[in-house]
């Protein structure tokens, strides 16, 4: 009975994957190719540099910041850089500037924003700071200028004892990555070297689908870090984390295998890792040319189906795969009106990676 469900189910998706896919003028005939193309805004990439201190430090957070506006510019991102010092005429600090800066940015668009902090941190056991010339900026500050924004958001802080900026940060919509695991972990943290140059090449595209996501950066920078550490001998003095769920939790990278969770979080909750998994700074042909509405819907089908496999366990065969498969044709759906709109493009193509390994 199980065997002959499971046949009449992939029948019918299958069905009807091809039938779009052959007359996509069925899926298209409620939207015109203009509502999956064109319109598409831009990223916001903020980028942001503390003080060097030491001159080494100064010349590493100049090159992984030349580096990651380099990534920011071939996704044709607006990117906004600040610091490490105040432009000439400039009045206020950096702190002020910082605060402006986002203040200034969209607070409601569908596209999203990144920001990157690349520099030294410190925590005294209460409250973490991010070190700037001038005046630090604490994580309840940061979080209390980022609390307006209604939009996808990724804050990437490479700095030492950066973990308590995941707590203070943490919400929906939001994905989290810290060098550390927590306030205490205060050396240098390498981190950063390796993430901006994962957001930046294929290389670090586990999946294989033409594009590196913020998750696969994440694992891929996390390993090397771990990799740097074993070579040289040295105990860790760091141990990153991502957080996309809103729990203030965090896991690290060797929760997964590939881009799949191997481990489970306790209780309800939700695993880590999958709106990460639908972060992209450089995107494939195909993503570029998806409208943000259709990303959004596209986003939505994707957790759907997650959450659905979370709770196959406790369904009825019968019943998860007739919700299975009501999730799968939209999804069928939307993929055939986008290949109607772009049947003269390239749509599997990767992207050429922008540095040397």
């Amino acid at each position: 009975m199980i065997v002959s469900m499971k046949k009449k189910w992939i029948h019918t998706a299958v069905a009807c994957v091809l039938i779009l896919l052959i007359n996509p003028g069925l899926a298209a005939a409620e939207k015109s190719a203009e509502a999956s193309l064109g319109g598409a805004g831009k990223a916001d990439l903020l980028i942001v540099v503390g003080a060097g201190g030491l001159e080494q430090y100064q010349e590493l957070f100049s090159e992984w910041t030349s580096m990651l506006r380099s990534v920011g510019a071939q996704a044709q991102a607006n990117v906004t850089v600040v610091g490490p010092e105040l432009p000439e005429g400039s009045t206020g600090d950096l702190k002020d500037q910082l605060q402006s800066t986002i203040e200034s940015l969209s607070a409601e668009t569908s596209e999203p924003l990144w920001i990157a902090m690349i520099g030294h941190g410190t925590f005294d056991g209460r409250t973490a700071k991010f070190n700037m010339a001038g005046p630090d900026v604490s994580s309840q500050e940061l979080a209390e200028w980022l609390k307006p924004l209604k939009r996808p958001l990724a804050v990437m802080n490479t700095a030492s004892a950066s973990a308590p900026f995941l707590n203070a940060l943490s919400g929906p919509n939001r994905v989290i990555l810290t060098a550390t695991r927590d306030g205490f972990e205060l050396n240098f943290a390498r981190f950063g070297s390796y993430l901006v140059k994962a957001l930046g090449s294929s290389t670090a595209d586990l999946d294989k689908d033409g594009q590196t996501s913020l998750l696969e950066a994440f694992i891929m920078a996390s390993r090397q870090v771990d990799e740097f550490y074993e070579v040289e001998g040295r105990l860790a003095s760091e141990h990153a984390l991502l957080d996309d769920t809103g729990d203030q939790k965090g896991i690290a990278a060797d929760w997964f295998k590939g881009v799949r969770p191997v481990k489970q979080p306790e209780g309800q909750s939700k695993p880590d890792g999958r709106i990460a998994s639908q972060f992209h700074l450089l995107e494939n042909t195909l993503e570029k040319q998806m409208s943000p509405e259709i990303k959004q819907r596209r986003d939505e089908l994707e957790q759907a189906i997650f959450e659905l496999r979370d709770h196959r366990t406790d369904m009825d065969e019968a019943a998860y795969f007739e919700r299975l498969e009501a999730l799968l044709i939209p999804f069928a759906e939307l993929y055939a009106e986008l290949d109607q709109a772009t049947e003269s493009e390239d749509s599997s193509s990767p992207e050429d990676d922008l540095y040397f390994e």
